[in-house]
């Protein structure tokens, strides 16, 4: 979120524009990478962050399992159920097969991206400063803006996907849906000349599915934070001096009503997300259940 003035060290040191937009799009890494892909570099902020969501969100729902009770439910306790309706609603609904596995996974996607982008909604300098305070050159806390994360996410249900259609259909099963859909032929000759055409589509379509469900959520979740850079950028260079003119006032009101404005539309955006992500992965693997 961008209600806030820059902090008193950002105005004195005067950064221009560039360098204050550098500064919070760079991770906090073991070591600078080389090249334009290096394994051997870790996204440190990415990771604590990622495992800190990951306690918090099974401590809430730990704490409530503890606090459970038979009779009127509380307002916590109220709220976790509505979101495990929610889910399993969704689940019964979108799932034609018969797991153990589906609810759980999709209650874990969905509240843990939204942990994820909820993040996105902390003012842009204060757990930069706060870092910057204790020695630390860069920080970036939310961690759907970092396509390792999102990456990560999106693979691992792929191969979800692709160990239950094959338990489910078999080897044999499995590779038939590359190569006889989506044309298919009682004749064996053309059918078989058939089997490149559908082999390509099927398998553009299949392998395209990790990829779009990392880069809609990275693109809207980094396309928000930068929306959140560039409202704070109104009032970078004046600081706290802005309170001494007319002009100064005006700019500080601007960006509290734009970044009060944009909090809002954030929020949505990241709860929307969060839904989609989880309702493309019931689609898929239950699709990946399913017999043609």
């Amino acid at each position: 979120m961008s209600i806030m003035l820059p902090s008193l060290s950002a105005a004195a040191a005067g950064p221009n524009l560039t360098e204050y937009i550098t500064h919070h799009i760079t991770f906090l890494t073991n070591q600078t990478p080389v090249g334009l892909v290096d394994f051997s570099v870790v996204n440190l902020d990415s990771v604590f962050f990622s495992v800190l969501l990951a306690v918090v969100f099974g401590g809430v729902f730990y704490v409530a399992a503890r606090r459970a009770t038979s009779g009127v439910p509380g307002k916590f306790q109220g709220f976790i159920e509505l979101v495990l309706g929610f889910v399993d609603s969704q689940v019964k609904d979108t799932f034609q097969g018969t797991s153990r596995l589906i609810a759980p996974l999709a209650l874990t996607i969905f509240c843990w991206v939204f942990l994820f982008n909820f993040m996105d909604l902390l003012p842009v300098d204060l757990l930069p400063d706060v870092a910057r305070s204790v020695g630390l050159g860069h920080l970036k806390d939310v961690p759907t803006t970092d396509l390792n994360i999102v990456f990560g996410l999106s693979l691992t249900v792929f191969a979800l996907i692709i160990f239950y259609s094959i338990r489910m259909k078999g080897l044999g099963g499995f590779i038939a849906e590359f190569t006889l859909h989506p044309f298919a032929s009682r004749n064996l000759l053309l059918q078989a000349l058939l089997v490149p055409v559908n082999l390509l589509l099927e398998s553009v379509m299949f392998f395209a599915r990790p990829i779009s469900l990392a880069l809609r959520l990275y693109g809207n979740l980094y396309a928000g934070e930068m929306v959140f850079v560039l409202i704070a950028l109104l009032t970078l260079r004046t600081g706290y001096h802005a309170l001494a003119s007319v002009s100064g006032w005006a700019m500080i009101i601007l960006q509290f009503v734009l970044g009060l404005a944009w909090t809002g539309f954030d929020l949505i955006i990241g709860l929307l997300q969060a839904f989609i992500f989880m309702m493309l992965t019931i689609v898929y693997l239950s699709q990946a259940y399913e017999h043609h």
